[in-house]
């Protein structure tokens, strides 16, 4: 897992944000912390996880190609993001794992219920696995497609590198979350504020 997931995920504002985030810079993550990650964005539930957990023992072949395609997907979306935010030109092979689940997982949306709570779950036609990246490699697709105007940022603190979608009303925000990184800069600078002014007296 991320060494970030258990503080900071799902702050990005889009699902494919919050996937790259979560899922660190190294598109090496494991079936488990793939798992975790559906589970947490709701795209999974509990239920559905715990059979999951088990694949790679009973169907290695399905789990491998699955945690495969998740990975070529985290390291597509992060090249675009990097290159978004540097404002590079995308590389067109970027796009190929992308496309590929967008491909192969076609389906519909449609209003579930659940505990007298709506939402709206994606509903595949086939009943593969490639099912489960669908809504992240759509979300993804409609960032890249909004091309050098997408509001995708990094964090301004260097230690920290998380992307973000900002939606804020000047359109300037500068942390990944205020309640963290931003916190931490208002501290380190009253404290330097406070260390210059002592040191002048």
């Amino acid at each position: 897992m991320s060494n970030h997931s258990s503080i900071r995920s799902l702050i990005g504002g889009r699902l494919s944000i919050d996937f790259a985030n979560d899922l660190g810079s190294a598109s090496d993550f494991s079936w488990q912390q793939l798992l975790h990650f559906l589970l947490v964005t709701r795209i999974i539930s509990s239920e559905r996880s715990s059979q999951l957990l088990t694949l790679p023992q009973y169907d290695p072949q399905s789990a491998g190609a699955l945690l495969r395609k998740a990975q070529g997907l985290h390291g597509a979306l992060l090249d675009f993001f990097h290159a978004i935010v540097a404002e590079n030109p995308a590389v067109r092979d970027w796009a190929e794992p992308i496309n590929e689940i967008l491909r192969i997982t076609e389906g519909h949306d449609e209003l579930v219920e659940q505990n007298g709570n709506w939402r709206l779950e994606f509903v595949a036609t086939e009943s593969g696995l490639d099912w489960l990246l669908a809504a992240i490699a759509r979300s993804g697709a409609e960032l890249i497609a909004e091309g050098a105007g997408a509001n995708l940022r990094t964090c301004s603190n260097t230690s920290c590198g998380l992307f973000f979608y900002d939606t804020s009303r000047t359109g300037r925000r500068r942390w990944c979350s205020m309640a963290t990184c931003g916190n931490r800069h208002k501290v380190a600078a009253f404290s330097k504020r406070n260390t210059a002014g002592r040191r002048t007296h």
